[in-house]
């Protein structure tokens, strides 16, 4: 399918894809000269380099994986002089080998202005008091959020994560503002906050939320308990780390940054591009970054972008809020589940909570998924349980078990919750 442009989109993308084809144009024999990987990568492929001069020229080239990088481990991929690198970050590596990624000053001077551009199009000015609660070390969001406040003017609040205590000490001793943190540590501080009364006494209003896959029910219940406006912060640390884009107050998508990165959706099983509007894999480029520029990085994570200029008047274009990742999506009874889709089923069906898990076990050669979920308080958990199996059926296409348990009952996490627990090749 070629990289059309939906005729209702008023050419907002064509142009878009325009002045990204004249970066490619220099950015892919920039990398064939500067990148031993790529020079070999494109070499096999038998790829010009200088032949590439559109978006659509990009789906004659290979794609880059996940375990290319860690083939690479430590500086495989490294583009520049060792003198020039001033800091590197890496991937947690709970999967496999960890990715190295090194920054030259102009990536960290880039990640930066990017960061303080998403804190900017949520509302943050000099004047607020933001609290950074993700980790800091080798992972890259909790300096990525320092970066961009310090680079606003605003002041950064830098707790890291956990102890939960010494949180809430400092939100209301130096009257923080906004919080960045993941949904899982949000909900956590906001049921805390409110068991304690403590929410006349907060002085919160934006929060900036990342680093996992979080749904309307339970961005619902985060801004409902502390009183804030939510903004979704998507990001890599492949990429850059957190900033990679974010939404604005009209909430329709998240902005993403076209002169440095460059996003394509493919058909996550033939490669193939898709248009605007269609629900794919994002595949990401990095068109100005210098210590390890990427081309056609497979993200595994599914969303689509947008065709249309967002109503906020921004001049940058849009892709949807992740739906989920190709390694999270579970296979059962014939049909493909993301987790994105039950959080939308969770988002329809009266007196369900936002928190929830999947399982899937295999019983005498049949799979079973059941789905637990918290129902809210003062409701029947029959009758949820009931409505919940119903829009399962009707939304996601499959008969699974409900179990609905008490608020409160399933874990809360200070870092990211594990949903799906697929048991069958245990």
């Amino acid at each position: 399918m070629s990289l059309a442009v939906p005729k209702n989109s008023n050419s907002f993308m064509e142009k878009i894809f325009s002045e990204q084809g004249e970066k490619l144009s220099w950015f892919v024999p920039h990398l064939y000269e500067n990148s031993p990987f790529y020079r070999r990568k494109l070499g096999e492929a038998g790829i010009d380099p200088y032949s590439v001069r559109t978006v659509k020229d990009l789906e004659q080239l290979p794609f880059t994986t996940k375990e290319e990088l860690r083939t690479g481990y430590p500086l495989g991929l490294m583009a520049v002089p060792e003198e020039q690198v001033v800091r590197i970050h890496s991937s947690s590596g709970t999967t496999g080998k960890p990715v190295i990624v090194p920054y030259t000053a102009n990536d960290v001077a880039t990640w930066a202005e990017m960061m303080a551009r998403c804190m900017a199009l949520t509302g943050v000015t000099s004047r607020d008091r933001v609290q950074v609660t993700p980790g800091y070390g080798l992972w890259t969001a909790g300096i990525g959020f320092q970066a961009g406040v310090e680079r606003l003017g605003a002041m950064a609040i830098p707790t890291g994560p956990g102890n939960t205590e010494k949180q809430i000490e400092m939100m209301l001793d130096l009257k923080t503002t906004v919080l960045c943190s993941t949904s899982s540590y949000a909900l956590l501080l906001a049921e805390e906050i409110h068991k304690r009364g403590l929410l006349d006494r907060i002085s919160l209003r934006l929060g900036i939320i990342g680093s996992e896959r979080w749904g309307d029910k339970m961005r619902a219940r985060i801004e409902e308990m502390l009183g804030i406006e939510t903004f979704d912060i998507y990001g890599l640390t492949e990429i850059y780390g957190p900033g990679t884009s974010i939404d604005c107050p009209e909430h329709c998508g998240l902005h993403y940054w076209h002169e440095h990165l460059l996003f394509e959706v493919i058909d996550p099983s033939t490669g193939k591009q898709l248009p605007p509007g269609v629900e794919g894999e994002l595949v990401v480029t990095t068109l100005t970054k210098e210590g390890m520029p990427l081309l056609r990085y497979r993200t595994r994570d599914i969303t689509r972008i947008l065709p249309d200029r967002c109503p906020c008047g921004s001049p940058y274009p849009m892709h949807a809020r992740i739906l989920g990742r190709t390694d999270d999506m579970i296979k059962i009874k014939g049909v493909n589940i993301y987790p994105g889709q039950v959080d939308h089923v969770l988002k329809i069906t009266d007196g369900a909570g936002s928190e929830y898990q999947i399982i899937v076990a295999r019983d005498q050669g049949k799979d079973n998924i059941l789905v637990k979920v918290e129902g809210e308080q003062d409701c029947s958990f029959e009758e949820v349980a009931d409505r919940l199996r119903k829009n399962i059926k009707t939304r996601v296409g499959i008969l699974a078990d409900v179990e609905v348990v008490p608020h409160g009952s399933l874990p809360r996490s200070e870092k990211k919750s594990k949903r799906v627990f697929d048991y069958r090749d245990c």
